[in-house]
């Protein structure tokens, strides 16, 4: 089936530009704009991203603020997971999620996310049989569906996790403030 042969094709080949790749120069809110569909694999129209949700994102503190109305590169890294996690996630968990894979080094969290991108779309790639009769097809998307289920279960209680680490983390350090008062 040729539409199967072709997604596959883009699973297997299509990722957001590496680190090195990403603009060396800082861009304007309209370029970030221009420039974010190239990063992710999109069908139709979907949700595109505009200034109002960067703006958001900033404002939620999921993003770092502009550097004097530009973009560098590690705002387009974040971006770009942001623009993934929150097709499967609530956009404060893909916020959170992207944050925790760089721990401070942009670079580091870009390379690491790109890298489980791509694990991630090599072993969906694999599932799909581009032989495939299309009587199979709703099988194959029933089987793919669960999959994605099971794994935003396991992922939203490991957030849960993450979540109560960082309020028991809160809490000691207000308590420490408090007694060095």
């Amino acid at each position: 089936m040729e539409e199967l042969r072709e997604l596959k094709t883009r699973m297997e080949s299509q990722r957001p530009a590496e680190w090195e790749a990403l603009p060396d120069l800082n861009l304007y809110m309209d370029q970030v704009i221009g420039y974010m569909p190239r990063q992710l694999i999109q069908y139709g129209e979907g949700e595109r991203l505009t200034s109002a949700m960067v703006n958001n994102y900033i404002k939620d503190g999921l993003l770092p603020r502009a550097e004097g109305k530009r973009y560098g590169k590690s705002h387009l890294a974040s971006l770009t997971a942001i623009c993934a996690l929150k097709q499967v996630l609530p956009v404060r968990d893909a916020g959170l999620l992207a944050a925790k894979s760089s721990d401070g080094e942009p670079r580091e969290g870009y390379e690491r996310f790109c890298r489980e991108l791509n694990r991630a779309l090599q072993d969906t790639a694999e599932q799909l049989e581009e032989t495939c009769p299309r009587e199979e097809l709703s099988q194959l998307a029933l089987t793919l569906a669960l999959r994605s289920y099971a794994d935003k279960l396991a992922c939203q209680r490991i957030i849960e996790l993450i979540r109560a680490e960082q309020g028991e983390s809160e809490k000691k350090s207000k308590k420490e403030r408090k007694e060095a008062k």
